[in-house]
């Protein structure tokens, strides 16, 4: 780091985004006691006192601090204490100014330029705009002038507007949703990531002007929209939309299923712009110019090539970091200096988080600089692993063609290059994604013999159609057997058992996973050279030290490991607490409850109308991940409306679950056939229950189901009928009522009769999201609760919960929890402790 001050300012910079991002105090309250300590330690050292002790120490901080010092010294502590605190005082700067922003949900009447394209969706077009002047202002918008938005527009206003045009706006404002649920989606961290403030939902848009940005975006945009607009003319949707992620970075029109193909093969890659694009770009413009206008002028216009190529693209991050090491690359051969690769990397990044430090979070960025921070590191050393697997055979050795040796190394250079890559962003992939392919190395190889040259043919293919569509489809005929070969490969690698979900690792785990990586690469360098230089003989002498120690002290260290090893059993035999979480999926129903010996209990999913939103997929499959589970032992589904059974559906499909109860249905509702169709094919124990049975879940847990009786509602049968139970925990108890209506309560009333203490619980979840129709004050009296939960969706569209539902509530003084206002409620009962606790220390 002394040799390279761009990569310590970087190193710097991040620490003090990220501690401004996830802590809360400034980080100068952290270096003030540091630089405290430093200056004493300092004194001591300088001192005329000195120890001498020449005992061979394994655990001397002395001995690894000297190798410490090789790269942290005076200057670069000093690079790296100033630039975070710049970078600290910068997003701390910015997130007041978002704060700022999102005090107040309000009616605006503004000026503003649009700055994107039209994107389509089910209901609505989305644009995003730049605020030019806010004319009702109100004090929260009055530095605002020049803040980012997106702009929802009613698709049936029948509104087009386009690039570039000033348009004057009434419209409300909505600010951007935090984290609902554990581990979930943090919608206003994605935003700021692309210098986005918040929602703007049009109420009356009228056009000013066009054309109201500079030259250059305007040119670029049109060059963009000129290739879309060719590439449709060649080829269909389905293949067209690839083609222009090959050629654009742009995936937002690719239908989900090839998406979903394309992430568990582990080939999203050749869909983003990276390196291996920006190569060919400058290769061809190589191959066109270099004799013509010779070396010097030919890489002068490949730089004005890429940056150009940067505007038509949008600056994504991978784009901007690929082109700007390219540029880098080209500037060192015309300056006549040796290109850094880690300045470059470095440079372009530290460029990035300058202009927008929230893009640290932004997963394509982590993947693209992860990736190829993984092949800089990594391959070399993995490729002289293979190189080194040799055949052993004599017969077979000598019988090789030298075509299929060098067809082998090939491969070997492939796979070396492709396992770099997957190594470094692994832990990425899985806590963004919690999904592992497993044949990622065979489609990664069969992609590589082919992304090449599509790419190639690709660019050419564009540049032709500019000059004639007719010429270009002889290209794009080559094109498209590529684009059809990538989806068959993708296809293939999806084979049984390909896909495995696997829990969010804990930041601690990926710590430890690059730590482990990062040693095990210097380990292997230090014992496979064969002359090695001074730091891997050092290494190589600490683990000789190391094994010296180990046989010295075995029995002592074997009965350390031992004794560890005994008190991880005994904490996992341990029960834990019981954890009860009533997720927010919107507008529906859904429980999610981890037992004390750690089985795993699902209530009802959720769902959506929409075909663009699928709850299960969006929030509770990886809900369930976040919280380190991949299976469900009990799954309850109250009834087969989609609001509830919605979100189950991708459950069942994608995890493994054990046990499903259901209530006996009348009606043959269509989420009720899906159900049936998986179930069959996954083999999936189906249990229908009804009033009287009783299910232990393990000791001290039980489930008692008191709805429906065989004499089934005819009127609104799926709610009616719904499952009614309650899940008893020593003298702890919580009521599940479905979406039963005022009928169902009063039966169920009736049924009971005297018997009312079956009804009696702690905790009432309310029934059909507070409907008007149910929580009859006759009911509540019964239930007797202290809390009541309700799941209910932010300003749906049913006016859920209604106003009569909460005034019953409030007038029978129970305390009231809902998933609109508060995201996750979350109960924990302690298993040590025989009491029911207190509303104070129950609901979290």
């Amino acid at each position: 780091m002394n040799k390279r001050p761009i990569l310590t300012l970087l190193v710097g910079y991040i620490i003090g985004i990220i501690w401004g991002l996830y802590i809360k105090f400034n980080i100068v309250l952290l270096y003030f006691p540091i630089i405290v300590i430093y200056f004493f330690i300092s004194r001591f050292k300088n001192s005329k006192i000195k120890i001498h002790n020449n005992k061979l120490k394994l655990l001397s901080l002395k001995r690894y601090f000297r190798y410490l010092k090789i790269f942290l010294n005076r200057k670069v502590i000093f690079i790296i204490l100033i630039s975070s605190i710049i970078s600290n005082t910068i997003i701390k700067i910015q997130n007041e100014n978002y704060d700022n922003l999102y005090q107040n949900e309000q009616k605006l009447t503004l000026v503003a330029t649009i700055i994107s394209n039209k994107e389509e969706k089910e209901f609505k077009n989305v644009y995003k705009i730049k605020v030019d002047e806010v004319i009702e202002k109100e004090d929260i918008f009055k530095d605002y002038d020049n803040s980012q938005l997106l702009l929802n527009v009613d698709k049936n206003k029948d509104i087009n507007l386009k690039y570039g045009d000033k348009i004057y706006i009434k419209a409300e404002y909505t600010k951007p949703s935090t984290k609902r649920n554990f581990g979930g989606f943090d919608y206003s961290n994605y935003l700021k990531s692309i210098n986005v403030y918040g929602t703007l939902k049009a109420e009356k848009i009228n056009k000013i002007s066009e054309n109201n940005l500079n030259i250059i975006s305007l040119l670029s945009n049109k060059a963009r929209l000129k290739i879309s607009d060719n590439i449709n003319k060649l080829m269909t949707e389905k293949y067209s939309s690839i083609f222009l992620g090959l050629i654009l970075g742009d995936t937002k029109n690719i239908d989900e299923t090839i998406q979903d193909s394309f992430k568990v093969s582990n080939i999203s890659h050749v869909l983003a712009i990276s390196g291996m694009h920006i190569t060919y770009i400058i290769l061809g413009v190589e191959l066109i110019l270099k004799k013509p206008t010779g070396k010097r002028k030919t890489r002068i216009v490949t730089l004005f090539i890429l940056i150009i190529y940067m505007f038509i693209t949008g600056f994504s991050p991978s784009i901007v970091r690929a082109s700007i090491m390219g540029i880098l690359v080209i500037i060192s051969k015309l300056i006549y200096r040796k290109n850094d690769i880690y300045t470059s990397i470095s440079f372009s990044l530290l460029i990035l988080l300058i202009y927008n430090p929230f893009l640290v979070t932004n997963v394509g960025l982590q993947l693209s600089y992860l990736g190829t921070i993984g092949i800089i590191v990594f391959n070399k050393n993995i490729y002289n692993f293979f190189r080194n697997i040799k055949i052993k055979n004599k017969k077979i050795k000598y019988r090789i063609n030298r075509k299929i040796i060098l067809l082998v190394d090939n491969i070997k250079q492939i796979l070396s290059v492709t396992f770099s890559a997957q190594i470094m962003i692994l832990p990425i992939l899985l806590y963004h994604f919690n999904m592992l392919g497993i044949y990622f190395f065979i489609s990664n190889l069969l992609v590589s013999i082919i992304i090449g040259p599509l790419i190639i043919i690709g660019f050419i293919c564009v540049i032709i159609s500019f000059l004639s569509i007719e010429i270009a489809k002889f290209f794009s005929g080559i094109v498209l057997l590529g684009i059809k070969t990538l989806i068959f490969i993708s296809e293939v690698s999806n084979l049984p058992f390909s896909k495995i979900y696997i829990p969010t690792p804990k930041i601690w785990q990926i710590v430890i996973y690059y730590i482990f990586i990062l040693f095990t690469n210097i380990i292997y360098k230090a014992f496979s050279k064969r002359n090695p230089n001074y730091t891997e003989i050092r290494v190589k002498n600490i683990f000789a030290l190391i094994k010296y120690k180990f046989n010295e002290n075995k029995r002592r260290i074997i009965k350390i490991i031992s004794f560890f090893l005994i008190i991880v059993f005994i904490y996992n035999i341990i029960p834990k607490n019981l954890k009860i979480h009533f997720v927010d999926v919107g507008q529906g129903d859904c429980t999610f409850i981890v037992t004390t010996f750690n089985k795993t209990v699902l209530i009802d999913g959720g769902g959506s109308t929409s075909k663009e939103y699928d709850v299960g997929k969006s929030v509770v499959l990886p809900y369930i991940l976040d919280r380190g589970f991949t299976k469900i032992d009990y799954l309850f589904i109250s009834h087969f409306d989609q609001d509830h059974v919605g979100g189950v559906l991708t459950i069942l499909e994608e995890l493994k679950v054990g046990k499903v109860f259901i209530p006996k249905q009348i009606e043959n509702s269509e989420n009720y056939q899906k159900f049936l169709s998986i179930v069959k094919d996954k083999k999936i124990n189906v249990i229908v229950v009804k009033q009287g049975d009783k299910i232990k879940i393990e000791k001290d847990l039980n489930i008692d189901i008191l709805w429906p009786i065989e004499e089934q509602i005819q009127e609104n049968v799926l709610n009616n009928n719904a499952l009614v139970f309650k899940l008893r925990y020593k003298d702890f108890s919580v009521l599940f009522t479905g979406d039963i209506e005022q009928i169902a309560e009063e039966k169920i009333l009736t049924f009971y009769g005297k018997n009312v203490e079956n009804l009696r619980a702690t905790v009432l979840k309310i029934a059909h999201h507070g409907s008007k129709t149910s929580t009859t004050e006759e009911f509540l009296r019964a239930v007797n609760p202290k809390i009541c939960l309700i799941g209910v969706g932010e300003n749906n569209m049913f006016g859920h919960p209604a106003k009569e539902t909460i005034e019953r509530l409030e007038k029978y003084g129970v305390r009231i929890f809902r998933t609109d206002k508060r995201g996750e409620i979350s109960i924990y009962l302690n298993y040590f402790r025989d009491f029911i606790p207190s509303p104070k220390s129950l609901l979290k």
